[in-house]
């Protein structure tokens, strides 16, 4: 094996155009993702609305498209009404799903709010089919897209929003798979039940896009089944259905956790083959699209800083991402990116302080992690059609998933500028690789434009509250554009941008 890594892209090979909405990002009731996160009234920076406006320019920065909320676990134990209306009324709930008390004063009306002042962005809202059902899941939709006339629409204008809301993206739920699911439900009771919901919200609007629940995991013992059986009672009746996966570096084996996007692939491709095998069983014409609404690197097996002992927005899952982890998470996107003819939505999970890019103090300053280069970019300049990208690159051995690529790299050129992206992650440890890109039937590409780099001499490199820039993406050196053939060099354990034009 060559130790350069080689591609070709041509223009007239391509896996599909990118949806907008795989740049998702996910807002739950849980520690402080909502409040001192998002929502902190009493902060210098808050607005009128009492969102941070710090925060919210972060938000921007990074690009977010569809935001998925308010949960999650939290969902399948959430009655919605607790979340509209006067704030002195709403009533204090124990959250069993987090083990935290929930006030409510930040719900619905305040989430449209906050999702009005991100450009480009639409809400995604998940409806409880945990310990509530069809009744529940319509009048919220009534509640939240409905014109007027109705108790539910009349409420909403009482309650200060005249308009509707025009919610297109609903989750049937969340995580039903999950035994540690508040109402978990086997595969058929699931299945018909997401049947019902799906049917009696389309009478009510027929443009919602409902999102079924896969599995919660590749790993899940039903996997696969579960699919099969909820997509038996739900195909002509969805248009998405959900997948979610975490990662984390586990007992010092970090080849392995370099190459978790290894597994995300597989992921995809079995969930893709299996909504087709349901399909051509059913002899429907229809495809189902995926919407992988919850990713990210996550510590899960750490134990958590602070007691579970009903807080109002205790420090829960605030992982702090280094060099390493931003790597593995720019894989994870360069995966999605890899499939975006199926995987049309995607959320990271989540948006603030929970397994976030984004971090805050209370009262204090909001920082970018090392995770949200890698997806700014992505955002940014990943928008346009995916080429077909088959690496010719050395590999590495790891205990868990065979001999893998050092190099994963995707492309996507912009149709109306001409100009081309690549993302390429190198996942060696210790050596920097020679990159050689083929450019066929790209004559009008005359330069690179810009090689960014997100590395480290140090792989544990991370921002924190003392040093909130230690690690920023830094401009490449020796990268040229001759002849029709890019040459670059990948630096060790990196993330790479490399735009043309």
């Amino acid at each position: 094996m060559s130790p350069v890594a080689r591609l070709v892209l041509d223009p007239a090979f391509a896996v599909g155009d990118v949806d907008p909405r795989l740049f998702g990002s996910f807002v739950e009731h849980l520690g402080r993702c909502v409040y001192t996160g998002l929502y902190e009234p009493g902060h210098p920076t808050a607005d009128a609305d009492g969102l941070r406006t710090d925060v919210l320019e972060l938000v921007r920065e990074l690009g977010v498209t569809a935001i998925r909320y308010p949960g999650g676990n939290f969902v399948s134990g959430y009655d919605w009404e607790d979340g509209v209306g006067p704030k002195e009324q709403r009533p204090r709930r124990l959250d069993p799903a987090w083990r935290s008390t929930e006030t409510n004063q930040f719900g619905l009306s305040e989430f449209m709010r906050f999702v009005g002042k991100v450009d480009g962005a639409e809400p995604m809202l998940a409806v409880n089919l945990g310990t509530r059902g069809v009744r529940e899941a319509v009048q919220l939709l009534e509640y939240a897209n409905h014109p007027g006339g109705t108790t539910r629409a009349d409420e909403r204008i009482a309650h200060g929003d005249q308009d509707p809301y025009g919610v297109r993206l609903w989750c049937l739920g969340n995580e039903m798979d999950g035994p540690w699911q508040i109402g978990h439900k086997d595969a058929d009771a699931y299945g018909k039940l997401a049947a019902a919901t799906a049917w009696a919200m389309r009478l009510i609007d027929p443009d919602v896009r409902l999102v079924a629940c896969g599995s919660s995991a590749q790993f899940m013992p039903t996997f696969g089944t579960w699919e099969s059986t909820v997509l038996q009672h739900t195909y002509d009746l969805v248009d998405y259905i959900s997948l979610h996966a975490y990662y984390e570096e586990k007992d010092g084996d970090r080849d392995s956790f370099l190459a978790s996007a290894v597994d995300t692939e597989s992921f995809i491709e079995n969930v893709v083959a299996t909504c087709d095998h349901v399909g051509a069983r059913l002899k429907s014409k229809k495809r189902i699209d995926l919407s992988f609404d919850e990713w990210n690197v996550w510590y899960s097996s750490r134990p958590d800083p602070e007691p579970r002992d009903w807080q109002e927005a205790p420090r829960l899952l605030e992982d702090v991402y280094t060099v390493t982890d931003a790597v593995v998470f720019g894989s994870l996107l360069i995966a999605l990116l890899r499939h975006a003819d199926r995987v049309r939505l995607a959320c990271l999970a989540q948006l603030v302080n929970v397994i976030a890019p984004i971090m805050t103090e209370p009262g204090g300053p909001a920082w970018r992690q090392t995770t949200f280069f890698p997806f700014a970019q992505a955002s940014a300049y990943g928008r346009g059609r995916v080429l077909q990208v088959n690496v010719d690159s050395p590999t590495y051995p790891t205990a868990q998933y065979g001999d893998v690529p050092l190099v994963q790299a995707t492309a996507v050129t912009d149709d109306t500028t001409g100009a081309v992206t690549v993302f390429a992650v190198n996942r060696s440890q210790s050596d920097p690789l020679p990159l050689e890109v083929v450019l066929r039937g790209f004559e009008g590409l005359t330069h690179v434009v810009e090689h960014s780099v997100l590395t480290d001499p140090d792989p544990d490199a991370r921002n924190t509250l003392d040093q909130p820039e230690r690690v920023r993406p830094d401009a490449a050196v020796g990268t040229v554009l001759d002849g029709g053939v890019l040459r670059a060099t990948l630096p060790a354990l990196s993330w790479n941008m490399i735009r043309l034009a």
